[in-house]
């Protein structure tokens, strides 16, 4: 099961995505559909855990294109959460390295995987079955950042 490394992290997956839910209700169009980005992104990993889903397929599901359009309108990242991750604010020892970070930053990073990621398959035939990277690692550490923003956003509330 490619996605055995989520199993640990479900139940606290499910809080988030409705408190992202809640979260997107606001009145600027940026903030609301980079939220419900993040939100569907997490629902993605949530449904290819629990379907046992190839790589390929979440990869193709993985969505920046609300990331893309707000850094197009030059929109301030920082209207997401105000402020630095701090060590309360991490729940998963992977993600302490990323305390001092904003939500900007991570932002950009979290775009970046997944804009690798979608390269990495398209560069390989359309799919991530034979190729190099340790595509595994890399998705897992693109849930982790994602769960990581939206453990900072909700710490705002």
């Amino acid at each position: 099961m490619q996605l055995e490394w989520l199993k640990a992290g479900l139940g606290p997956l499910k809080d988030l995505i409705s408190f992202l839910q809640k979260k997107a209700d606001t009145n600027d169009v940026h903030k609301r559909q980079v939220i419900r980005e993040l939100q569907n992104n997490l629902n993605v990993f949530k449904n290819g855990f629990l379907n046992n889903v190839a790589y390929d397929t979440l990869i193709d599901m993985l969505s920046n294109d609300a990331i893309k359009q707000a850094i197009t309108a030059n929109f301030n990242f920082k209207k997401l959460h105000l402020g630095k991750i701090e060590a309360h604010h991490v729940y998963d020892e992977r993600n302490k390295r990323y305390v001092g970070w904003s939500a900007e930053k991570l932002l950009e990073k979290i775009d970046e995987k997944i804009e690798e990621l979608k390269n990495i398959k398209k560069m390989n035939n359309n799919s991530v079955a034979n190729v190099r990277n340790n595509i595994s690692l890399q998705i897992s550490n693109l849930y982790y950042r994602m769960k990581l923003l939206a453990d900072f956003i909700k710490s705002g509330k």
